[in-house]
């Protein structure tokens, strides 16, 4: 499996952000993975609220990655809201994780996520 070393694109504060930024980005990923399988399954009504907790927590982990990308004074507000969106969508998709285990996946992503994020943002 490739890899992408983050690290050799940070400079300056952003350096210490190498971890969080690794973990939003695989969280970022998982979200748009699991919102366009749950668009595959039979019931995708069952599934409108894991398909906007996907989408808005990949959106909050771009928004993130951005900041902490560029060492930006905002970063701590930046994960903090990150972590909140992590832990929702963490929350619906454990709800169908035992059928789906692209729910499952994603979840876990989330969780390592919304922790790194809370550590960012010293909470």
């Amino acid at each position: 499996m490739s890899a992408i070393e983050l690290g050799k694109y940070l400079r300056g504060n952003a350096t210490k952000n190498h971890e969080c930024l690794a973990a939003c980005v695989e969280c970022l990923i998982a979200c748009e993975m699991c919102s366009d399988a749950c668009l595959d399954e039979k019931d995708v009504a069952m599934m409108a609220t894991c398909i906007r907790l996907d989408r808005d927590c990949a959106e909050a982990c771009a928004a993130a990655i951005r900041v902490m990308a560029r060492g930006g004074p905002l970063t701590a507000v930046l994960c903090g809201a990150c972590a909140d969106a992590c832990d929702a969508c963490a929350a619906e998709c454990e709800k169908h994780a035992a059928m789906h285990d692209h729910c499952r996946m994603c979840a876990e992503a989330c969780r390592k996520c919304a922790e790194a994020c809370r550590s960012m943002a010293g909470k």
